[in-house]
């Protein structure tokens, strides 16, 4: 028996793939006050800056929960860098 596939709707998929990132460097032009933060966040800790604006709001800056979702993105770039020496130093297993 064929399976069913249910396909979603092209406007969606545009929708998503052209309005989420003008909703994103909004947030961004928000969250920080130059340009060259975030391009030095997105160069040396792309999941540290990508946490912060995520958990950056309007009202009160990032706090309470945010910090914790930030710290998640520091350790995600840790893992990233280490993963990478470790890969470096002792070569692939595969």
């Amino acid at each position: 028996m064929a399976k069913k596939v249910q396909a979603r709707p092209a406007l969606l998929d545009e929708a998503l793939a052209f309005g989420g990132p003008i909703v994103v460097f909004d947030k961004v032009d928000l969250a920080f006050d130059s340009w060259a933060w975030p391009l030095l966040g997105l160069i040396f800790l792309p999941w540290t800056t990508l946490c912060y604006v995520i958990a950056w709001s309007a009202v009160g800056g990032v706090d309470g929960a945010g910090w914790l979702l930030v710290s998640l993105g520091v350790a995600l770039d840790i893992a990233s860098y280490s993963a990478r020496s470790a890969k470096a130093r002792y070569g692939s297993a595969y």
